[in-house]
Order: C-alpha cells, then sequence, then structure tokens
C-alpha cells in the first residue's frame, strides 16, 4: 500500500474519532487533517493536525486552499457531517410535524454543508493516486427503500445528497479521475445520534463506532475504483438508490 495523507471532515463526530484513532495506527498512513467545527481542547498529537472550520461557505474555501499544499498525497477522505436530532427537535412521525426551520437545519448540516467540501476539494484530491472520498449517508435515503415513511427532514436530505454523490461523481470522473465517491451507511451505531432511538434495534445490529469505522476504512481499500458513485452498506453491500 502507498504511504497517505487522510482528511477527515466533521472530525468530532463519534465514527471519525474512531477512523482517526484507526489512521493515526495505520503506519502507512503519514498525516491526518482532522476538521471540526471547534478544536478547543485538541491538541496536535500523533500524526493528526486539527484545523478549525465553521462549515460557512468561505471558510471551507479557505481551508481547501490550504490544503492545496497537500493536493495529490489525501488519498482517503471521510465527511462525516449530519444530524439527526437536537434539544430542539427530533424526527417528524405525521405531516403535522413538519416545519420550515427543521427542514432548513436538517438539509443545511446532511446535505449543503458535505457539497460544499465536496465542491470545493476538487483540486485537493487530483492526482495519480487512487483516492477514495466516503460521505456518511444513510440507507433511509434509499427513495426506493422507503416502505414506511416518517422521518421527512432526514430522509429528503439524505436523498437529497445521495443525488449531489451521483452527480458530483460525473464530473470528477472528467476532472478528477483517480476519484472513487462513496455514500456509506454505517447502519445503526452506538452514538449520540442514535440514542433516543437504541432501544428498538435489534440485537446484534447496534454497532460501535470502531466496527463501523474499520468497515468503511476496510471498503475504501478494496472498492472498484470505476469513476461511478457507490451507495454501500457497512457489509459492503449495494444499496439502491
Amino acid at each position: 500500500m502507498q504511504p497517505f495523507h487522510a482528511l477527515v471532515i466533521g472530525a468530532s463526530s463519534t465514527i471519525a474519532q474512531a477512523a482517526i484513532n484507526q489512521f493515526e495506527e495505520d503506519s502507512d498512513c503519514f498525516g491526518v487533517y482532522a476538521i471540526s467545527r471547534s478544536v478547543q481542547g485538541k491538541l496536535k498529537e500523533g500524526k493528526t493536525h486539527w484545523i478549525e472550520c465553521d462549515n460557512s461557505e468561505m471558510r471551507i474555501r479557505e481551508v481547501c486552499q490550504h490544503l492545496k499544499a497537500s493536493s495529490g498525497t489525501i488519498t482517503k477522505v471521510l465527511i462525516c457531517n449530519g444530524i439527526l436530532h437536537n434539544e430542539d427537535m427530533m424526527p417528524e412521525k405525521k405531516l403535522e410535524d413538519i416545519n420550515a426551520m427543521q427542514l432548513e437545519a436538517t438539509f443545511y448540516a446532511n446535505t449543503v454543508v458535505p457539497m460544499l467540501w465536496l465542491s470545493q476539494l476538487l483540486p485537493v484530491l487530483k492526482g495519480n493516486e487512487a483516492t477514495q472520498v466516503a460521505l456518511l449517508s444513510a440507507r433511509i435515503g434509499s427513495i426506493s427503500d422507503n416502505k414506511s415513511g416518517g422521518w421527512y427532514s432526514y430522509r429528503a436530505s439524505k436523498a437529497a445528497l445521495n443525488m449531489l454523490i451521483k452527480t458530483s461523481s460525473i464530473e470528477y470522473a472528467r476532472r478528477g479521475k483517480n476519484v472513487k465517491l462513496i455514500a456509506f451507511h454505517p447502519g445503526t451505531t452506538d452514538t449520540p445520534l442514535s440514542k433516543p432511538f437504541q432501544h428498538s434495534v435489534p440485537e446484534g445490529k447496534l454497532f460501535t463506532a470502531e466496527f463501523v469505522a474499520n468497515q468503511l476504512l476496510s471498503i475504501m481499500e478494496t472498492v472498484t475504483m470505476d469513476n461511478e458513485a457507490a451507495f454501500l452498506d457497512w457489509n459492503n453491500q449495494a444499496i439502491d438508490w
């Protein structure tokens, strides 16, 4: 395996932290750029260099300009931004629960921010080495797989993200020929995002972040580099868009 640098965006999330730990232990990984809205208390230890970014369009552009110095060496990218609930909102159970504030907040976190990164990273990722970009999506964003309804803003934001990944892969195929885009469904992972819903998870289907990160990095190593977007679950099984 070729030596590489990794880029982890949304690096404070539980899955992102588990992936960073695995990169730290990988002798082929020469460094990790970890992007987070806050880096307070995060020292530059080991291979990981923390960069603060508020996810505004201007700041994302600035960070990507900074990363251009490492163009061609960053070949593993994880974009982990996302939201399902917070103290002000929970997934909608019925049509009457829908409101503009929740739709806008969910779409911004789950769709707009990952796409802003994807749009600005192209000059950084262009190079001769095989490069994989994994964005955390969800099976619930599959339009053809939707049998139960509900969770309107989360479903729609992930479906929109999937479309943006699929569309971006067409342009990346022309302009960044060695880049593979992956929409990744991690399954139900033991994180703050899933805490309110873990009671309904079947036995054996609540995964640790370490397991999910390991599965994702293994998939990135073995995925077919065919210039087409892939929608894959934690078990490396394809999901219908």
